[in-house]
């Protein structure tokens, strides 16, 4: 990899979400050699992603170059790489690119999308996890208005206006919600020739209430939002496959949609090579004490999604959200700076900020400990609390003027197919294979 060698002891961290970059962002002095490794170059503000799928933004709005954050610090490095095993016994991380050796290791790779082991809906939906996959949605959502055009057959422009989102989390919600906008407001000017009213969006949930995680008021307003912006809200129902054309569910019914959005769940993403009894049962995130350290390992450390760190509070493992990660990062980057002088370090403490969700323009959630808010004030309150977080003045710049235009004209510009999405062709199942 071409690290060169130091006196100071080496850190890696595997990683750059927001475990990784804040714990980079937080370790400012040079007491260590930290090295960085990622398969992208860039990091992603992922609760804005829905936005780059639904044309409110571009995608380097949400991006920020990982190099960036490293310059002008001696002794910092990143390489992107593909990570594919820890020796823990070696101290090596062995890469696609070389092998790295360290003396404390960070594991912060994040999750992944959890299609529970269904390798039709793995094969046929789409994700939206990364900037990719959310480029793809807006290829695909344009596609498919184009393609309908096209067509006489008001059940083919059905299939391809019918919209399915699986999964009534955050991600779920707040697609389901831009979606309608676009509906609503959009796409009925982009396309005169063509009956949006044929457009429908669906959001699918297995449970018997949408945002779960949150409070029951939360969950009962953000509800209301989304069926007064025309999304038909699916509970109790679960899906059980899916060919690429039609969704089978556990209440018999048969979706026709080409498009589906898997927004189901996520499971963690862990290196492997460590210790079998670091590893949670089921979940796959790895075990941590209450200094972020991995069972088993003394000098291996996990943040963020990937680590399962219990409380009192959370007795299976913090939520995976941002916060947790980006309090992790920091913590740990503290803990490095105790250690280089051989002060105590304190456990990490969880400080739980609440949760919000967005549902459209003037319609949000918001949970703030016994508090609850939705509207207008939630609304704001959510735009402000996002655009803080974005990483980089450019960035924030950007996001704030296109969320400003947005609202002001009711119009999203970056509705462009840049690399058009491929299909997989789908094959229908018959009644004895389902």
């Amino acid at each position: 990899m071409n690290i060169p060698p130091s006196e100071l002891k080496r850190i890696v961290i595997i990683g750059g979400g927001f475990a990784g970059i804040n714990f980079i962002k937080t370790l400012q002095e040079n007491i260590y050699q930290v090295v960085m490794l990622d398969k992208h170059n860039y990091h992603t503000f992922q609760p804005l992603l829905y936005q780059v799928a639904t044309g409110g933004l571009e995608a380097g709005s949400i991006a920020y170059p990982l190099r960036k954050l490293m310059q002008n610090k001696p002794n910092f490095f990143f390489r992107m790489a593909n990570v594919i095993e820890v020796q823990a016994a070696e101290q090596t991380v062995v890469t696609d690119i070389g092998h790295l050796t360290y003396d404390y290791l960070i594991i912060a790779t994040g999750s992944k999308t959890n299609f529970f082991g269904n390798k039709d809906i793995e094969r046929y939906a789409i994700s939206m996890k990364s900037i990719p996959n959310a480029l793809s949605i807006r290829s695909l959502i344009i596609e498919n208005f184009e393609q309908a055009l096209l067509t006489n057959d008001i059940s083919e422009q059905k299939s391809l206006m019918n919209f399915v989102l699986v999964g009534a989390g955050p991600t779920g919600v707040e697609m389901a919600g831009a979606l309608a906008e676009m509906k609503n407001a959009i796409l009925p000017k982009d396309y005169p020739d063509l009956d949006i009213s044929l457009m429908q969006i669906n959001l699918v949930q297995s449970g018997d209430k949408v945002l779960n995680t949150m409070s029951e008021k939360s969950s009962v307003a953000s509800e209301k939002f989304l069926i007064n912006l025309g999304v038909n809200v699916m509970k109790n129902t679960r899906v059980l496959n899916y060919d690429g054309r039609f969704i089978q569910t556990n209440t018999g019914l048969e979706i026709d949609s080409q498009t589906v959005i898997w927004t189901a769940g996520v499971e963690a993403a862990p290196i492997m090579g460590l210790h079998v009894n670091a590893y949670q049962p089921k979940s796959n995130r790895l075990l941590v004490n209450t200094f972020c350290q991995v069972q088993g390992h003394e000098n291996i450390f996990a943040l963020g999604d990937v680590a399962a760190f219990m409380d009192k509070h959370f007795e299976n493992g913090l939520p995976m959200v941002a916060q947790p990660a980006i309090q992790q990062g920091q913590y740990l980057a503290h803990y490095f700076k105790n250690l280089f002088q051989n002060k105590t370090a304190k456990p990490f403490v969880y400080n739980d900020k609440g949760s919000m969700a967005t549902i459209g323009r003037n319609k949000a959630v918001v949970d703030l400990n016994k508090k609850h808010f939705n509207g207008v004030f939630a609304w704001f309150l959510w735009l402000f609390v996002h655009l803080m977080a974005i990483v980089g003045f450019k960035n924030k710049a950007e996001i704030l003027i296109n969320w400003i235009h947005n609202y002001i004209k009711f119009d999203r510009e970056s509705r462009l197919i840049i690399t058009p999405y491929k299909k997989r062709k789908f094959i229908s199942f018959t009644s004895d294979e389902i």
